[in-house]
């Protein structure tokens, strides 16, 4: 066969594979790594040998070069600074401290387990001081932990990657070139993290610069000067100083991030789906090329390097590094937990294996079988377990309490006061001065300003909160609203009062914004109920049995419009009623029931204040009309 078909036949085999693993991965909702590595071990030579990267000879280097810059290019781009800078004292130690402690310790574990030369053991240590953002950011998509945990580890997975890499590079250079001297060591690495930064920070904010002004460039056109750019910056940092590129291109991306750019969702969705085809395509080449018998001849001394690395190294290294953080053990158990490797690893590993083996030094293969073990390991071990982990921990986002409010109405302040009975922190946020005195009458947190102002949100702590609830007077405005929440903070629970017509909007879909409480809700209406006391505050729990009656007596109630549910509890756990909800048996169901009396035989009842109003069980909703249940059961 041609040689240029050949070649061509392996890059569609391992395009097609690996789409086709994150296909998979996607529906099955497991990390794509998991399937990656499956798929590329079944086509490679001990499987069905249909596989074969060595064929692409220095190309495959090309192609890891390039994928493994527009990786991490990616990775600093979709950091968030704001979110960094709460965890960055811990972040800091990880990369720094953490790393010398990864070394340390992955040295040591691969002399004493896996029988090493202290070289070759350093070596491998240094390969795996990385975590990588290819396995932690898609892992982290599908486990929704809390921001913190997920912003510390997000930032070590990818501020770490070029630190492990130039690390690895200046111990390989020791290997071929004998004993160095202390000095010269780290000034080499500080010379090639110096060299990457400034070539980043300055090519970023000259891109971004250029970005802004580029009025007649269309946004496609801006994507593939962005494309261009960051290989020319990581080949001109290669050019100065090996393996500087890597530090250019992950500041680079975290420079251009800073940038108020217009097209900058447009630019991370182009540059995302760039780095899934990479990924997809590295992990299918790189472990295609894996012997299996390899890793087998390594022995148990291997797998107990391994399990030292995860069990041992890994713990120790998070709880020193923060040890002065706000971190409760929680948070901190689960980083221990989680730390897989990635592409970077795999693809420095191979490339090390090549040159040790050229320069006739023994080794090579057998770190790149130990760096693959660990990748297997961690990705299979921690990767598939991590959704229980953070559930049996309670850290993840939809486990989030507390809610901002925007809008001081009635409604709002009842919704609150029920939030905070709870225990649970709320704030309130309102342009209406006269409405936000009202608040802070009744003790709320409030904050004058307009919810569109990143920087009030920020600071009604929405980076933490489970629940954005946007209720002011005009629905669109609250739409609007609910979606810059989304766009910035990404909170678990993101409702709005909208009009129905609005439901259908693909962008509202697409950012899973939730209609509040039900579709026909006249905001206006019960806030005027509020306020002539003609309400009630009702709770029922939905039953098992005659489920269907409950629920068809509430839906009826519903669309009389004599009855509003506007908060429910769910295993402990209070959110506020979205208008799609289907109702379980064991739901705590909180309403707003009209009081259709006239006013004076109100008043001579003794009618509540609103903030007097306390939850009850009402018998019109407690008790289901026997009509309603005859009629049921006729249209069975």
């Amino acid at each position: 066969m041609d040689a240029a078909l050949t070649i061509t036949l392996q890059m569609v085999i391992a395009v097609i594979a690996g789409i086709s693993a994150q296909v998979l991965a996607d529906y099955l909702k497991v990390p794509s790594i998991v399937f990656l590595l499956l798929f590329g071990i079944l086509l490679g030579s001990d499987g069905l040998d249909m596989l074969h990267p060595h064929l692409l000879g220095t190309g495959l280097e090309v192609i890891v070069a390039l994928s493994v810059a527009l990786i991490l290019f990616e990775g600093g781009l979709n950091l968030e600074l704001r979110d960094l800078g709460k965890v960055s004292g811990s972040l800091r130690n990880l990369v720094t401290f953490g790393s010398l402690i990864t070394l340390l310790g992955g040295g040591m574990a691969a002399h004493w387990l896996s029988e090493f030369p202290w070289t070759i053991a350093f070596l491998y240590a240094a390969l795996v001081v990385v975590t990588g953002p290819t396995v932690i950011s898609p892992l982290l998509k599908q486990v929704k932990v809390d921001r913190q945990v997920a912003a510390l580890l997000e930032g070590e997975g990818v501020l770490i990657d070029p630190v492990g890499a130039i690390l690895a590079v200046v111990v390989l250079n020791i290997i071929l070139n004998g004993a160095a001297d202390p000095l010269d060591v780290i000034g080499g690495l500080f010379l090639r993290l110096g060299i990457g930064g400034g070539i980043g920070a300055a090519g970023g904010w000259l891109l971004g610069f250029t970005l802004q002004r580029a009025k007649l460039l269309s946004d496609d056109l801006k994507n593939l000067v962005v494309l261009a750019s960051i290989w020319g910056l990581y080949s001109l940092a290669q050019m100065i100083r090996s393996e500087a590129g890597l530090m250019a291109t992950v500041v680079t991306g975290i420079v251009l991030g800073t940038f108020s750019l217009p097209e900058v969702r447009a630019l991370r969705r182009f540059k995302g789906q760039l780095t899934i085809l990479a990924v997809s395509v590295l992990f299918i080449l790189l472990s295609a090329d894996l012997s299996i018998a390899s890793i087998v001849a390594l022995g148990w001394g291997a797998l107990f390097t391994v399990m030292t690395l995860m069990f041992v190294v890994r713990p120790i290294n998070i709880w020193l590094c923060t040890w002065n953080s706000n971190l409760n053990w929680r948070q901190k158990l689960f980083m221990c937990w989680v730390a897989p490797r990635g592409i970077v690893s795999a693809s420095v590993a191979s490339l090390f294996a090549i040159l040790l083996t050229e320069r006739g030094i023994n080794g090579g293969d057998s770190i790149k079988a130990l760096v693959f073990l660990t990748i297997l390991s961690t990705v299979f071990l921690q990767g598939l377990s991590a959704r229980w982990v953070a559930r049996l921990l309670g850290i993840t986002s939809t486990q989030a309490t507390g809610a901002v409010i925007v809008g001081c109405s009635p409604l709002s302040l009842l919704i609150a006061r029920v939030f905070r009975d709870r225990g649970e922190s709320v704030v309130l946020i309102d342009t209406d001065q006269e409405a936000c005195e009202e608040a802070l009458q009744q003790n709320f947190k409030v904050l004058t300003s307009s919810a569109l102002d990143v920087k009030a949100l920020e600071e009604a702590g929405l980076a933490s909160a489970g629940t954005f609830l946007a209720m002011t007077n005009n629905g669109e405005v609250n739409l609007v609203l609910a979606q810059r929440a989304t766009e910035e903070f990404q909170p678990p629970r993101v409702l709005a009062v909208f009009p129905s017509e609005a439901q259908a909007s693909t962008q509202t879909n697409a950012l899973k914004i939730q209609q509040a409480f039900t579709a026909q809700m006249s905001l206006k209406t019960w806030n005027r109920y509020l306020e002539d006391k003609a309400i009630k505050l009702g709770e029922t729990t939905l039953r098992e049995s005659g489920l269907l009656f409950q629920q068809a007596h509430l839906k009826a109630l519903i669309r009389a419009g004599e009855l509003v549910p506007i908060l429910m509890e769910r295993e402990d756990r209070l959110q506020v009623m979205p208008a799609t909800e289907e109702w379980q048996p064991g739901d705590r169901i909180i309403y707003l029931l009209h009081d259709p009396r006239p006013k004076l035989l109100r008043q001579l009842a003794g009618g509540n204040n609103q903030a007097d109003l306390v939850l009850e069980k009402l018998p019109r909703v407690e008790e289901i009309p026997i009509t309603a249940t005859l009629s049921l059961d006729a249209g069975k």
